[in-house]
């Protein structure tokens, strides 16, 4: 069994770079568009996505791991995910007014994403 992946940080091979502004920039699912991004923390062990679907499922917004960023495309201004729309939509619910200071939402996303990235990725 290899090691466990961090969900929490930038794949090395997603063109992340620290400080690079991506707000605003269009998010694309493996099977479509979902939105545009609201929000980005790139802070240490926690960097985060939040993403306004729009509406897609009712102007949602959704909180993706940075992990989930499989190819950032800055002259575009597009982000690439690795997971379908289903897969995001059924992720754990997000509340921005509440997110601050609910200090378990780290565990609710690891038990929902850590299966898709038990082992290193390729």
């Amino acid at each position: 069994m290899g090691d466990r992946v961090d969900i929490w940080q930038f794949r090395t091979d997603s063109g992340h770079t620290a400080d690079t502004d991506l707000v605003g920039f269009h998010v694309e699912a493996t099977d479509g568009p979902i939105g545009k991004i609201h929000k980005l923390s790139e802070d240490a062990g926690t960097q985060f996505l939040v993403v306004d679907t729009g509406p897609w499922i009712f102007g949602k917004l959704v909180l993706l791991p940075a992990v989930t960023v499989s190819r950032i495309e800055p002259d575009e201004r597009k982000v690439h995910l690795d997971r379908t729309k289903e897969e995001i939509k059924n992720g754990p619910d997000y509340d921005e007014h509440t997110h601050e200071a609910d200090t378990g939402y780290r565990d609710r996303y690891a038990l929902y994403y850590d299966p898709y990235y038990g082992m290193p990725l390729k």
